[in-house]
């Protein structure tokens, strides 16, 4: 501030001798160091600067000694020339009827490249309306993608030619799906189907994807021009994501536990065998939406509870195959299913499964009790109790013992069991229960069982393997992607569940003929050594001749006689299909 006490300050003074902002004080301060010459050190003291601040000051001035230099800045955006001139080069390239994607290829070839999302936003404020659909004779002409053909059954070409495909291996499952009536189960199921895409052609091209499990259903837009892939789907192209969504959602409910029953007779009478221990689960489907209607489930993966469709699971303990499925599980029914499978598979077979391992939150023991009614031995495990651990506990020592458990591999061999017989609430009779210690958790495990003479050591290894079949059936999902909901293409959880049982089975199929421990091997192991396969397609007046690349497993598809199958395909002209290794 100005402090000199030669002049009187008075109203009218004051404007001039007392800066109010700060442009005033830089001009009084300038004005007396250039024109009065006063020297720095005071006139920084007399307006209120550091010494070090005028001079910087000052410097700045003499950078600049004109008006402007007194001008307060202007407030706002200010203008950039660079985005000034795209603005008006997107303004110009609309003028000439291109699309934001048209001057989205322009600005990048000019070196300013701009997303199609922010050329519209400028178009938008600029006032233009979108363009009208253009033919493409109106399009300027650049590399596009290649369109595949409509699928359509009718245009079907099987004239002599020849081909490579990426989907070679899906040919391997050609013999057993041409001897399975399709066409029949799929009507009397209720599937529904058109001209073009008849029911038929559009559950194998499902089922294709399926089959190459390591393919999400979104993949299938990179695969459309793949001969292979529509040939084994008996089209001429393979449908777009749009129809696998649109058609999924056309299946009525009641249509897929009639083609899981046709489909369990057929893969039967194809020699598909049938165990006698199955391992039962429930498995959470992720729901990313809103709807009221779904409820909440655990989600194993995520070790919480969020929205997502239950879905219940039986796989053959021998075989590794899933038999039976449900997708339209309620939290109020999720109890009974267990007895619905029982149903299922006597229905089926004309008796009870043997013998049925669950988790303890499968079921009730009420249910319990009616599966030991029927006949039926079962293992689950008991949920633990404080007041039920702390008695266990005080069991005496002499109650308790020792015993050794098969394979080398372990690495708790010698557990201590506690055999007990027991009531249980709603079952009727007694129930054995193991208290299991030593076995690599904190707490004990309780293991429930009907099978009163089995040895502990035999009780307590299979239900060990069904841990291990947990894990088999969270793989065997993954791989058959039934998770995917995410993906672009909307399965219904139904339609993904049964196309699932029907890939699975074909799986042990291919697993069972191989034999040399395929027999037992994981669905994701028989695609790696064997359906992954890149092959040269022959159409013949006759015949459809598969000639696969060299591989190092080729041998055993040898030797399992897959060479000498001539099946004719019903769906391909009734061409017989002819399998070449020797490649």
């Amino acid at each position: 501030m100005f402090t000199s006490t030669a002049q009187k300050v008075t109203r009218l003074t004051r404007p001039f001798l007392e800066p109010a902002n700060t442009l005033h004080r830089q001009y009084e301060a300038l004005r007396a160091y250039f024109l009065e010459g006063a020297p720095s050190f005071e006139v920084a003291t007399r307006f209120g600067y550091t010494p070090g601040s005028f001079r910087v000051l000052c410097h700045a001035f003499r950078r600049d000694p004109t008006w402007a230099f007194f001008l307060p800045a202007r407030q706002g955006p200010r203008p950039t020339p660079a985005r000034d001139r795209v603005r008006a080069a997107i303004v110009t390239l609309r003028k000439r009827h291109l699309s934001i994607y048209d001057i989205s290829r322009v600005l990048a070839a000019e070196g300013t490249p701009r997303s199609p999302v922010a050329v519209s936003l400028i178009l938008k404020a600029e006032g233009f309306a979108r363009l009208p659909r253009r033919p493409d004779e109106d399009r300027p002409t650049h590399p596009r993608q290649t369109v595949a053909a409509v699928a359509d059954v009718r245009a079907l070409d099987l004239t002599p030619r020849q081909f490579r495909t990426q989907f070679g291996g899906l040919f391997l499952f050609v013999p057993w799906l041409a001897q399975i009536p399709l066409p029949t189960i799929l009507q009397t199921a209720g599937f529904p189907g058109t001209r073009m895409v008849p029911a038929e052609a559009a559950v194998r091209a499902l089922l294709a994807l399926k089959l190459v499990g390591s393919r999400r259903h979104s993949h299938v837009m990179a695969e459309v021009l793949d001969e292979g892939l529509a040939l084994f789907a008996g089209v001429n192209a393979i449908p777009k994501r749009s129809f696998l969504t649109e058609y999924s959602g056309r299946i009525r409910p009641q249509s897929y536990p009639r083609l899981m029953q046709a489909w369990f007779d057929a893969v039967g009478r194809l020699g598909l065998a049938r165990g006698v221990s199955f391992d039962l689960d429930f498995h959470t489907i992720p729901f990313h939406g809103e709807d009221a209607l779904v409820q909440k489930h655990y989600v194993s993966k995520r070790s919480r509870r969020q929205k997502g469709v239950l879905a219940f699971l039986a796989q053959d303990a021998g075989t590794r195959v899933f038999c039976y499925a449900n997708g339209q599980v309620r939290k109020e029914t999720q109890t009974d299913e267990v007895l619905q499978f029982v149903a299922f598979w006597k229905q089926r077979t004309g008796h009870d499964p043997e013998e049925l391992i669950f988790d303890s939150r499968l079921t009730s023991y009420a249910n319990l009790s009616r599966l030991n009614q029927g006949g039926i031995q079962f293992m689950t495990l008991r949920r633990r109790s404080r007041q039920l651990v702390a008695g266990i506990y005080h069991a005496p020592a002499s109650a308790w013992r020792r015993i050794e458990l098969d394979g080398v591999s372990r690495q708790y061999k010698t557990p201590r069991v506690l055999d007990q017989r027991i009531r249980l609430p709603h079952y009727a009779g007694e129930i054995r229960q193991l208290a299991i210690l030593d076995l690599g958790h904190e707490e004990p495990t309780l293991l429930l069982t009907n099978q009163l003479r089995r040895s502990p050591a035999a009780l307590i290894g299979r239900y060990a393997q069904r841990m291990v079949i947990e894990n088999q059936i969270a793989e065997g999902i993954n791989f058959f992607h039934m998770d995917a909901l995410s993906s672009a293409v909307a399965m219904k959880v139904n339609c993904d569940l049964q196309l699932t049982l029907m890939a699975s089975s074909l799986y042990r199929l291919l697993g069972a003929k191989i034999g040399n421990g395929y027999a037992e091997a994981k669905a994701d192991h028989l695609f790696r050594d064997l359906v992954d396969a890149t092959a040269t397609v022959t159409i013949t007046a006759a015949e459809i001749i598969v000639t696969f690349q060299k591989r190092a497993h080729n041998p055993l598809l040898l030797a399992a006689g897959l060479d000498r199958t001539t099946s004719a395909v019903p769906w391909l002209g009734g061409k017989r299909l002819r399998l070449n290794f020797g490649e």
